[in-house]
């Protein structure tokens, strides 16, 4: 027997960006297992396309995949990188590897499977025209069409319809594109250089999942629709649709979107957009693919006749009629995709029917290229049944078995594995590239639309059952046992040899003054000797003060001067360790790990930006109140202020009247009970003479609606472009003036917007000194509020402070300082201003 002959059809599954889920994560009911025979026995495919993680709706998803028992994907066209974050302070590509997995998980949970495109969400916009502007509209299109030639799907469903200006502008433009790669995946004209891998593929027809909710959304009666009975129950799954739409749903943590199930009946609709039109359904006229297929029906037969006699009680029981289906699709001649999928889901219901467990073990979770580790096989099965086990192969091993397992006896095997030298390290793959005008550069096209990536390392099992062949793929995965939540496993995980960690990300250079910044070089081997440089810095602008060695955790730490030098207001430098063979290692190492997902980890560059200004600020100590995540407080003790955290226990009159400043994080009155609690302490410390900063809240939900001395009301007003027009409108304010000059300019090079969630009203005592709009629309003075309340200040504000002081924006920094510059006079305990 060639025990390795077809390899090349399991590499077509992952380069197809359709490989399906690792099999066997948890144990199956019969009923669980007849559920997915009937998924064999269907050939209906739908693609879901929407913009976000989260636009998906996992109702109709769910009753698609359970229900009809279709093959459901969800392209979303970005991975939520230019979000919020309600968990943590991860934004950006830190926020989209968190939203890639939660969406996972989603699908995980409704059956759906996921795909993505190349697009970076670059937050709100608020027209398809902006979007696209910003987005190469080819590229996109060229990813879209990719996935529908890979998926093949029957019917398209968008979230969204094409009409501009009712929705952000990245939904619109998910249906636009959507709707255009309908029309043209059919054609080989188009992207030909596609046809190496997929060939033309036109859908029957494009719906929008037209919404219920009233208003320009209810549905038209001269429309052509569906009605889907989303709220049934499914009594082989023992739940309702609405109830896995919700736990799905819930898997979205980091946006906050936790839901509860409705109860009852419930519909969705979808309105027909273009392709043929129908009477019975959206199915209609689309042809059974087993009807098309030699020895189709014979097989639709067996599976029919199964599932007629099929035993619940004892599935281990039905393992001839499922070995006969296996035997007639491995007959099957056509190379289709989804004949391939039919092929492996018969192999997981026979496994499953049998009880398997398989699992590929690590004794670690982090290993580097050339290391030796551990491994270790484990397979079982609690019947009587024979499986003849016959090889095991992972990296360049190849281990013979000739043993068998059978009646709950466990075969373990334990391996030594070497880590070759050349053996990429475990970078999201979308990541490896610099992004390229909000699209990540992703050059190899069988990568584009992957979730995510393949197992680091992975080992395939060949073994036999009754004579016919199986092979299954195991990962390899790190395996212990949590004193709390039990068994933990996580991904395998290949890091650099070395890695290097900057201890800030903006290095501010006030007044010609000198900078330090401390460096880490961490080994995860032997530990190796080299120097310490920073790319676009001339050997005069920094020198080595000090280099400690940590010979029992492998580590250097250096500490580095940076002077002034003449240049650019802001510049980007990345850190290198030079090792005396030769090796370059510049890259960290960040780690990203919350329990609702698995661990996550990318290697960005050792990189910070050197931000040169005059400026002045005080010595002051801020007293900051945490809301749902950011990074400002590292940002202001780059700056030279002492930041102290508020948590909920150290609340109260005699807290607040030590800081002379209390800031306020992002979303706090959506998160944070006992901060909105406190408001009115918070109010009667700016009456004595502090000063208050609060940062931008959600319009709903709201703890408290009490949010400044004075009433103010939040809207959803935002200003998307964050190059659009700022008028100061009071510049003798002390907020532009003291102690720094805010001028036109400090309104450059601005990030992702202005800002979101202004407030829509608000009682004339408030100032605004600013105004700002979008293009074409009505300007808005809500940006930021200014008061005095006794013998203290209070600003509120929905300038994204959260993304321009991460990212060293200068004129942002010079303006937030000059907030929490407005503090009064000495108070008792606290320095004065210099």
């Amino acid at each position: 027997m060639n025990l390795f002959k077809r390899s090349g059809l399991l590499l077509v599954f992952y380069l197809a960006g359709i490989y399906l889920a690792a099999p066997f994560a948890r144990a199956q009911s019969g009923s669980e297992i007849y559920h997915q025979l009937l998924k064999l026995k269907e050939t209906k495919r739908v693609l879901y396309i929407a913009a976000h993680p989260d636009d998906e709706n996992t109702r109709l998803i769910a009753y698609l995949s359970n229900a009809v028992n279709a093959e459901v994907g969800y392209l979303s066209l970005t991975r939520g990188d230019g979000g919020q974050n309600l968990i943590g302070k991860e934004l950006g590509i830190q926020l989209g590897m968190i939203r890639t997995q939660e969406l996972l998980k989603a699908r995980e949970t409704d059956g759906g499977r996921q795909f993505f495109s190349r697009a970076i969400d670059f937050g709100y916009s608020k027209t398809p025209n902006e979007t696209l502007n910003n987005w190469n509209r080819e590229k996109l299109l060229s990813d879209v069409i990719w996935v529908i030639r890979n998926f093949q799907p029957d019917i398209i469903i968008t979230r969204f319809n094409t009409t501009p200006g009712t929705t952000h502008g990245h939904h619109t433009t998910s249906a636009i594109l959507a709707r255009e790669g309908f029309e043209k995946a059919g054609d080989p004209n188009v992207f030909p250089e596609q046809m190496k891998w997929v060939k033309p593929w036109s859908p029957k027809r494009i719906f929008w999942n037209a919404y219920n909710w009233g208003g320009q959304y209810e549905p038209k009666a001269d429309k052509k629709y569906h009605s889907f009975p989303v709220g049934e129950f499914n009594p082989l799954l023992g739940t309702t649709y609405s109830q896995i739409a919700a736990d799905s749903r819930t898997m979205h943590k980091s946006q906050g979107f936790g839901a509860t199930a409705a109860i009852g009946e419930g519909s969705d609709f979808i309105e027909l957009v273009a392709g043929a039109s129908f009477e019975s359904g959206p199915f209609e006229g689309i042809p059974n693919r087993w009807e098309n297929l030699d020895k189709g029906s014979t097989i639709q037969h067996q599976i029919q006749d199964l599932q007629e006699d099929f035993n619940f009680i004892h599935p281990e029981k039905n393992l001839s009629e499922l070995l006969a289906i296996k035997s007639a699709l491995n007959e099957v001649q056509e190379n289709l995709t989804w004949v391939k999928e039919k092929r492996q889901l018969i192999d997981e219901i026979i496994l499953a029917a049998l009880g398997w467990k398989s699992l590929f073990l690590a004794n670690k979770e982090l290993s580097y290229p050339s290391e030796q580790i551990k491994g270790r096989l484990l397979v079982n099965q609690p019947y009587n049944t024979e499986v003849k086990l016959h090889a095991f192969r992972t990296l360049d091993a190849t281990f013979e078995l000739d043993a068998s397992v059978n009646n709950n006896k466990l075969f373990e095997l334990e391996m030594d594995l070497q880590i070759p030298k050349n053996h990429p390290i475990s970078q999201p793959y979308w990541l490896e590239n610099d992004p390229e005008n909000n699209l990540y550069a992703v050059e190899e096209q069988p990568m584009i639309g992957k979730a995510f990536n393949d197992p680091a390392i992975s080992g395939t099992l060949y073994f036999d059952i009754n004579g016919h062949s199986f092979e299954v793929n195991i990962p390899l995965q790190y395996r212990y046992t949590d004193q709390v939540n039990g068994e933990i496993i996580q991904p395998f995980t290949i890091v650099p040899q070395a890695s290097v960690a900057v201890d800030m990300d903006n290095v501010f250079l006030l007044n010609g003054k000198e900078s330090i910044i401390g460096v880490t070089v961490t080994f995860e081997g032997e530990m190796k000797e080299g120097k310490l440089g920073i790319e676009g810095l001339d050997s005069a602008a920094y020198r080595i003060e000090e280099r400690l060695v940590d010979e029992v955790n492998n580590r250097y730490f250096y500490k580095v001067a940076l002077s002034n030098s003449n240049g650019e207001e802001k510049s980007s430098h990345t850190v290198y360790f030079q090792t005396e063979d030769g090796m370059v290692f510049k890259r960290g190492m960040n780690r990203i790990l919350y329990e609702h997902i698995p661990n996550q980890t990318f290697f960005p560059e050792a990189a910070f930006n050197l931000i040169r200004m005059k400026m002045d600020i005080s010595n002051q100590t801020i007293g900051y109140i945490p809301g749902a995540g950011d990074d400002i407080p590292g940002v202001l003790r780059n700056l030279g202020y002492t930041v102290e955290m508020l948590e909920n226990d150290s609340f109260g009159p005699s807290v607040f009247s030590k800081y002379n400043t209390i800031i306020v994080g992002i979303r706090a009155f959506n998160v944070n009970q006992n901060f909105a609690n406190s408001i009115t302490a918070l109010m009667e410390y700016v009456k004595e003479g502090g000063n208050l900063i609060v940062q931008y809240n959600t319009s709903s939900p709201l703890l408290s609606r009490n949010f400044g001395p004075f009433p103010l009301e939040l809207s959803r007003n935002r200003v998307a472009v964050e190059d659009s027009p700022v008028e100061i409108l009071l510049k003798d304010h002390p907020l532009m003036n003291h102690p720094n000059k805010i001028e036109q300019d400090d309104f450059s090079g601005w990030v992702q917007e202005r800002g979101l969630y202004f407030p829509g009203n608000w009682d004339d005592t408030y100032q605004t000194p600013l105004l700002m709009q979008d293009p074409d629309e009505t300007p808005t003075k809500g940006s930021l509020l200014f008061t005095n309340y006794g013998q203290g200040s209070f600003t509120y504000s929905g300038i994204s402070w959260f993304r321009l002081l991460p990212a060293g924006v200068p004129g942002a920094v010079k303006l937030f300082v000059n907030l929490i510059e407005q503090a009064g006079e000495e108070r008792e305990g606290i320095s004065a201003l210099e």
